[in-house]
């Protein structure tokens, strides 16, 4: 008797086991609600819009110009000749 109550025991451990196999397994799986290339797409984005609201918001509110005039080719000739200028 005590060795079918071992076979059990040992039929039950490796059951155990198994089960937690398939569960580490389940675990490993990862579904992305947003996929990495979209996430890479957006942060893209987002870049740019900040860097021309950045633009924007210092040429108009610290400059005191038109926030428009950002767009502006001569304004940004005008921003490198002061720059260029020793």
């Amino acid at each position: 008797m005590t060795l079918n109550k071992n076979n059990q025991e040992a039929l039950t451990r490796d059951q155990v086991k198994e089960e937690k196999q398939s569960r580490e397994k389940k675990k490993r799986i990862r579904v992305r609600l947003i996929p990495i290339w979209l996430r890479i797409i957006i942060v893209i984005l987002l870049l740019g819009a900040s860097i021309v609201l950045g633009a924007m918001f210092g040429y108009a509110v610290m400059g005191g110009g038109k926030a428009k005039d950002v767009f502006e080719k001569s304004t940004w000739t005008h921003i490198i000749d002061l720059v260029d200028k020793e």
